[in-house]
C-alpha cells in the first residue's frame, strides 16, 4: 500500500508540475483570433484599366500605413465579378457603375451594395472611318454595348449628338424601339462590351465603354469623336460590397483611400482627363 500510495503521490505531483509549467504558457489562439481583421486579405475583382491600376497603386503606395493586405482578382468581363462576389469568393469588387448594379441586383436577385464612388470613365464614340460625327454616312453601322444600361447610355449619347431622337424620359433603360427619329437610319450591331474595340474594323462607329477603350490603345479624350459630359453624370464607378459587409474593416479602410486625394491626384495624374475622379 505504501509503494501504491508513493506511486500515486509522484504522479499527482508530476501533474501539478506541468500545469504550473502550463500556466506560463500563452492560451491557444483560435482561428478567429488568429486572423484578425487587419491581417486577412480582402480580394478584390476589378477591369484591368483602369479600376486595377488604381488598386495596385493602392496596394503599393497606401495599403501598409493602414494595415490593409489587398489581392486584386482582374475580370475581363461585367458578369463574373458580381457573381463571385455574390458567392463570397470576392470581399468587394471595383468595375461598374451603380446603374448597371441596379439592374444586375434587379435580374440575378443578388443583394450587391454600391458604397464608394471612385470615377467617371467618359463613353464615347470612336471611329476608324469618319473623323467627325457630321460625316457619318447614311446607314451606317454602330455597334453599341449589348447590356441594358450601357445600351441605353450609348443611345443617350447619340441623342445628345444629335444622331438620334429618344422617347421622352426613357433615361437610362433606352433600346433601339425608343428611338423615335434616326435621321441617318443608322443600324445598331449590339455586342459584348469588351468586343467594342475589336468591332472598329468592321463597322462605322462604335460606343465603347472608357476601360475597354483604355485597354485597346484608345486615348479617348484625342480619339473619341465626342464623349459623355461628366457633370451630373450618374455613371460613376465604385467600390461594390456584399450587402451586410459595408462596414467591415478592412472594406472601410479601402473605401477611404479610394475617396482620398492621393488616388485622385494618381487618377489626375495618369489618366490626364480619359478616366476623371469623382471626389
Amino acid at each position: 500500500m505504501r509503494k501504491l500510495f508513493g506511486i500515486a503521490s509522484a504522479v499527482t505531483a508530476l501533474v501539478v508540475t506541468l500545469a504550473a509549467c502550463g500556466s506560463n504558457e500563452p492560451a491557444a489562439t483560435t482561428g478567429a483570433e488568429a486572423k484578425s481583421p487587419a491581417a486577412q486579405v480582402l480580394k478584390v475583382g476589378a477591369s484591368p484599366v483602369p479600376h486595377a491600376q488604381i488598386l495596385k497603386f493602392v496596394k503599393d503606395k497606401l495599403a501598409a500605413k493602414e494595415g490593409l493586405n489587398l489581392e486584386i482578382v482582374e475580370f475581363t468581363d461585367y458578369v463574373q465579378p458580381n457573381v463571385q462576389l455574390n458567392d463570397g469568393q470576392l470581399g468587394a469588387n471595383f468595375f461598374q457603375h451603380k446603374p448597371y448594379l441596379d439592374d444586375f441586383n434587379a435580374s440575378k436577385g443578388t443583394k450587391l451594395t454600391f458604397l464608394q464612388p471612385v470615377h467617371l470613365e467618359p463613353l464615347g464614340l470612336y471611329s476608324k472611318k469618319v473623323t467627325e460625327v457630321g460625316k457619318l454616312p447614311q446607314n451606317a453601322t454602330v455597334a453599341v454595348p449589348n447590356d441594358a444600361t450601357n445600351l441605353g447610355r450609348a443611345l443617350k449619347l447619340l441623342a445628345d449628338n444629335g444622331l438620334v431622337t429618344l422617347k421622352a424620359g426613357v433615361g437610362t433603360t433606352a433600346t433601339e424601339r425608343d428611338v423615335t427619329a434616326n435621321p441617318k437610319g443608322l443600324k445598331f450591331q449590339p455586342l459584348e462590351a469588351a468586343q467594342l474595340p475589336r468591332s472598329l474594323e468592321d463597322v462605322d462607329a462604335a460606343v465603347i465603354n472608357g476601360n475597354y477603350a483604355l485597354e485597346a490603345g484608345l486615348k479617348p479624350a484625342e480619339d473619341a469623336l465626342v464623349l459623355e459630359k461628366a457633370e451630373g453624370n450618374p455613371y460613376v464607378n465604385g467600390l461594390v460590397v456584399a450587402a451586410g459587409h459595408e462596414q467591415d474593416p478592412n472594406v472601410v479602410k479601402l473605401a477611404k483611400l479610394l475617396a482620398g486625394p492621393e488616388v485622385k491626384q494618381f487618377i489626375e495624374q495618369t489618366y490626364k482627363g480619359a478616366v476623371i475622379p469623382a471626389n
